[in-house]
């Protein structure tokens, strides 16, 4: 059954008269629109009432003879087109011309821009009155018309008290008064309202309206909240400054491919494969005895990548308790545990962009190898006591001198977590299998310490070098550098000699010449180990000394201890 209420109506034109109604019409809940009509098939009323489902005549006649209407719109143009229509309709049913309708469609469009101007009203007072900042406005005479709640509470002054009264009088020296004055905008101005104490730093500009000026607006705030956020932001500026330079100081990598010292086939062979391994970005897994270079390699990666200009951040897995690598590695936030009193970024978020170095990663434990595992999936990481995922972008390196596969076995090290970082495995040879190079180290480190030390000795004697490549190196690299390092700096004349070097690969007299003066490496490294703890102590700090001292990690230390069942 019909609505009551419901009004049906018909047009006739279905040009821009006809189209406007459609639009406007279509909006009334109350209005049915059951016809158009229009001898022109192509009118664009015709083509918007058909998506609207509104039913198309060709001509006035035959819709009026289809369909019984309560109004009829006529809006042809067409003067004698009113006259015929009137004879055709019923007396029941209203007709409106044309010029009837261009009014009633006016005073539709005036009322919703009304409707729109309040509405909009209404939301700029509530946006006005949810700022922090105090705002004011005055009209070209100076008379205040307007404040936000924002302007009540920081000044402490109503809004009546202000709304009407001369800005001239209330203050004479603020920033609208200036923009008054001038016309031009007036920025950083401090100043303080007459009848507040309230110190304000404040913003103006005129209002310009069809080029002319017709008041100004102030925007304020209290000049005690921008001091504390300039020295928010010092201190935050300070902060950066200063964490720039140290990761500034952590990219200052040492190490080159150029710097590795191969003439060995087999080290040649391992620095090709970095090398390619440095343009790519996947996980890179360093192996090797201790001494053999891990870390200049790791350097040689960075400096070889596309992040070489990113920072490199290096960690040593092994000298850094459990309880407090998960810390360093992921940060942590302020009061996640005692004595974290500020927040802290870890060596992942300070590594972003770049790479990072995992030393000793054998002895990292399961807990934080499931972490880490995590990383590697989802390139994000957790500060602990934190509760939001942080994006990350970094290459990870790798590097442990254990056998990691023996440590998978015995339940030590995660086998997921060994795929992950074994994506590309370098494993550098021991100093021992790679005797050509023996001699080429021995050159680079008199001339470094010819420089480091001021002394001039130009090379190795024969009897030195056949000493040199008859050791067996168990310290690899590292050893044969703190030996000369040594010998240099005791050295006087001008070529080192098989004498000078002999005490420090055997302190005993030769005794079989088949082993040509040599003990066996295993019973010289615990000698040394022994003589280091008799001369530290056996407290951990004695043995850090100790592990300082020969030139391992404290883990390494350790593991040896260990191995050679040595009272500690």
């Amino acid at each position: 059954m019909k609505n009551m209420l419901e009004l049906s109506v018909g047009i006739v034109g279905a040009g821009k008269g006809g189209s406007a109604l459609i639009e406007t019409l279509s909006d009334f809940d109350n209005i049915k629109i059951e016809g158009i009509a229009d001898i022109n098939h192509e009118a664009p009323g015709l083509k918007l009432a058909i998506k609207k489902g509104i039913e198309c005549f060709e001509s006035a006649e035959s819709m009026l003879r289809s369909k019984t209407f309560d109004v009829i719109f006529e809006v042809t143009g067409d003067k004698d087109a009113a006259i015929n229509i009137r004879r055709l309709i019923p007396d029941s049913t209203a007709l409106v011309d044309g010029r009837t309708a261009n009014i009633m469609l006016t005073l539709i469009k005036d009322r919703e821009e009304l409707l729109k101007i309040k509405e909009t009203k209404e939301q700029l007072a509530i946006i006005l009155n949810s700022a922090q900042e105090g705002i004011q406005l005055v009209d070209k005479n100076g008379i205040i018309q307007y404040v936000n709640e924002g302007y009540t509470r920081i000044t402490g002054i109503p809004a009546n008290e202000r709304i009407g009264c001369n800005v001239f009088d209330v203050s004479q020296d603020g920033a609208l008064v200036e923009v008054l004055r001038t016309g031009k905008p007036c920025m950083g101005k401090p100043n303080r309202a007459v009848g507040s104490n309230a110190q304000v730093i404040s913003n103006a500009a005129p209002v310009i309206v069809n080029g002319e000026m017709t008041g100004a607006v102030v925007v304020f705030q209290d000049i005690s909240e921008v001091i504390r956020l300039t020295k928010e932001l010092k201190k935050s500026s300070s902060m950066i400054d200063g964490l720039k330079d140290e990761i500034k100081k952590m990219n200052e990598v040492k190490g080159t491919f150029d710097d590795i010292v191969a003439r060995s086939p087999v080290m040649q062979d391992v620095i090709n494969m970095a090398k390619k391994a440095a343009k790519e970005d996947s996980t890179v897994l360093i192996t090797g005895e201790s001494g053999t270079g891990k870390e200049l390699f790791a350097n040689a990666l960075h400096s070889g990548s596309t992040r070489s200009l990113k920072p490199m951040i290096k960690i040593n897995c092994a000298a850094i308790p459990a309880e407090l690598l998960e810390s360093e590695l992921f940060g942590h936030e302020a009061g996640a545990f005692t004595g974290a009193a500020k927040l802290k970024l870890g060596k992942f978020e300070l590594a972003n962009g770049g790479t990072i170095f995992l030393d000793e990663i054998g002895d990292m434990s399961p807990l934080l190898q499931a972490k880490l595992l995590r990383v590697i999936q989802e390139q994000e990481i957790e500060r602990v006591g934190g509760t939001k995922p942080i994006k990350i972008d970094v290459r990870i390196i790798a590097a442990t001198n254990q056998n990691l596969l023996e440590l998978i076995r015995v339940g030590r090290f995660r086998e997921d977590l060994y795929f992950r970082l074994n994506v590309i495995n370098i494993n550098i040879p021991p100093l021992r299998e790679r005797k050509e190079d023996i001699i080429a180290l021995a050159e680079t480190y008199i001339k470094e310490f010819n420089r480091k030390f001021y002394k001039n000795v130009k090379g190795l004697t024969n009897k030195a070098q056949d000493l040199l490549l008859s050791y067996q190196w168990p310290g690899n690299v590292r050893e044969l550098r703190n030996i000369f390092e040594r010998t240099i700096l005791m050295v006087e004349g001008e070529w080192i000699t098989e004498d000078l070097l002999f005490p420090y690969f055997n302190q005993i007299k030769r005794k079989d010449p088949e082993k040509n003066g040599l003990m066996p490496i295993e019973e010289m490294e615990c000698r040394m180990i022994k003589k280091a703890l008799e001369e530290y102590g056996s407290s951990v700090k004695g043995k850090q000394k100790a592990a300082k001292a020969l030139k391992i990690s404290l883990a390494t230390l350790y593991n040896k201890i260990k191995k050679y069942n040595i009272e500690a």
